[in-house]
């Protein structure tokens, strides 16, 4: 069986040189990759208590209901801003060049779940950052955070200190 590096596709020089893209949508193409993944994911789960998953759109979507399928867990989506139809709380936050906003409803989360907050990438933090803070505006605590890929390089984690992070695959570079 393959290991789930080798269905991540690596592109050179993209978005502009020096920098290598790790292309989730060759994990997502192939059955074999799909579920490597998945499984891989939920193997960061073992043995965490938790109510809820909280997925980051659009590709913490893709991990995050199977997951939540899987585990009989509820599901809830963070999406960016404009894209749900009831009454949200939002968090603004950081990008290289300028700033972005995520929402979830107000009653996505209770007071005093235990939430994973599950995506495809870290790289900077600040999606998942602006996630966690949400969650906790809530009153639900973050218990973990998963990610399939992880780039060292950006620092994400430094912004996340304060929570187990655990990434399924860890590249040293951006």
């Amino acid at each position: 069986m393959k290991k789930i590096e080798e269905y991540v596709r690596s592109i050179p020089d993209f978005p502009e040189e020096g920098i290598i893209f790790r292309d989730v949508t060759s994990v997502l193409q192939d059955a074999d990759g799909l579920k490597l993944a998945i499984d891989s994911m939920m193997q960061l789960l073992d043995g965490v208590d938790y109510d809820v998953i909280v997925g980051t759109e659009s590709r913490g979507f893709i991990f995050g209901v199977p997951i939540a399928y899987e585990m009989g867990k509820p599901f809830v989506p963070a999406r960016k801003k404009g894209k749900l139809p009831c009454e949200t709380i939002s968090v603004t936050y950081d990008l290289e060049y300028g700033s972005a906003e995520v929402e979830m409803h107000k009653d996505a989360i209770k007071p005093g779940q235990k939430v994973v907050l599950v995506d495809d990438l870290i790289a900077t933090g600040g999606t998942i950052e602006a996630c966690a803070k949400m969650v906790e505006m809530l009153g639900g605590e973050v218990v973990k955070i998963i990610f399939l890929m992880e780039l060292a390089g950006l620092k994400g984690r430094d912004k996340l200190q304060k929570y187990d992070v655990a990434s399924v695959i860890t590249y040293e570079g951006k």
